[in-house]
């Protein structure tokens, strides 16, 4: 499996490709250290050194995770994000400081993304430079090879005539010549061209969706959560809190990554991940 960024366990929940779980056992004095004095010292600290503290012991695990506010989060939440993601409605929808570092963990990669795109400073948001007869994808930092995950994508500009959001594994490929559907253009990647409301896969269209008569037309700024479940082997989506049905079934057992593909000069796209995905 594909390993994740530096320190991802720690924030991640666990699920990400090459994550690792909680640790348990003794830490002799340092157990039993008051929690607050903890907090002070675990406040100092990068996300890769929270990652193996949470391993000393169930004192130490219970500490750091047990208030997703605390001043450990809050702190390295300053220190991580940029002030323009923590000051806007970016990540309006996660509710503490621990679930916003694990979203800029799980954000589009700079490295891993066409030349034709670079990630703004806010670590959320991917600007489509205006090059002609190009498409051009990102995919985000981590992979999932298991568990439940939802994220939110939302396009800040024009769609142009193709606009897929969805799913790719590491080997499809991120830039192509022309103006197509990226994503879904291969075996490798599966995607929803909020354009015309198309599903792509191994380059064929799966059908339409959401799947009722006159779906309505994606407005520039409307945010779409995607739900991966790796164990029912689905691709979900949902707009405005409405559940739109089960777009992709039977995905393989491998590592996916959240992924993008735009062809609008200039046009920008945000992806936040939000974490596992709540039922009802």
């Amino acid at each position: 499996m594909a390993a994740p960024g530096p320190g991802a366990g720690a924030a991640s929940g666990g699920a990400g490709c090459g994550g690792a779980g909680a640790g348990s056992g003794s830490s002799g004095a340092g157990g039993r250290l008051p929690s607050r004095v903890l907090e002070l010292v675990f406040s100092y600290l990068e996300l890769s050194e929270l990652r193996s503290c949470a391993l000393v012991c169930k004192h130490w695990y219970r500490c750091l995770h047990g208030d997703e506010n605390s001043e450990v989060w809050r702190s390295l939440c300053a220190r991580s994000l940029a002030e323009e993601a923590l000051r806007t409605d970016i990540l309006c929808n996660l509710p503490s400081y621990k679930a916003k570092v694990r979203a800029f963990q799980h954000a589009f990669s700079t490295n891993d993304c066409s030349r034709n795109v670079y990630i703004k400073k806010n670590g959320f948001t991917l600007h489509r430079n205006p090059i002609a007869q190009s498409t051009d994808g990102a995919r985000t930092k981590i992979g999932f090879s298991e568990g439940r995950h939802a994220w939110e994508v939302w396009w800040e500009g024009p769609l142009g005539t193709v606009a897929v959001i969805g799913i790719a594994t590491k080997r499809a490929p991120m830039q192509c010549q022309g103006y197509v559907a990226l994503l879904g253009s291969d075996d490798q990647s599966w995607g929803w061209n909020l354009v015309d409301n198309n599903l792509l896969h191994n380059g064929e269209v799966n059908g339409s969706f959401p799947q009722c008569n006159n779906a309505p037309k994606y407005q520039i700024g409307e945010r779409i959560r995607v739900i991966l479940d790796m164990e029912d082997k689905t691709l979900a989506f949902e707009r405005g809190y409405e559940f739109l049905g089960v777009a992709f079934r039977g995905l393989p057992k491998v590592c996916l990554y959240p992924a993008v593909s735009a062809v609008y000069g200039n046009t920008e796209v945000t992806l936040v991940y939000l974490g596992k995905p709540l039922d009802g």
